[in-house]
């Protein structure tokens, strides 16, 4: 569930910025965000999601 809400909150984000630095409208904001919904509830959804998470155990795992 971390995963989750912290991929959401990242996602958010760097949408945010789009908006703000990039001149993305609010109507592609807002279809991004109705994709990120659709996509989520599709047959594909968890294998996006064992990938992020796996993603995210790699990046986890660097040691600097």
């Amino acid at each position: 569930m971390v995963l989750s809400i912290s991929s959401v909150v990242l996602l958010g984000i760097i949408v945010f910025l789009f908006f703000r630095k990039d001149g993305l409208k609010a109507s592609h904001a807002v279809v991004c965000a109705l994709f990120g919904f659709f996509m989520a509830g599709t047959a594909i959804a968890p294998s996006i999601k064992a990938g992020s998470a796996s993603l995210a155990s790699l990046l986890g795992g660097i040691k600097f």
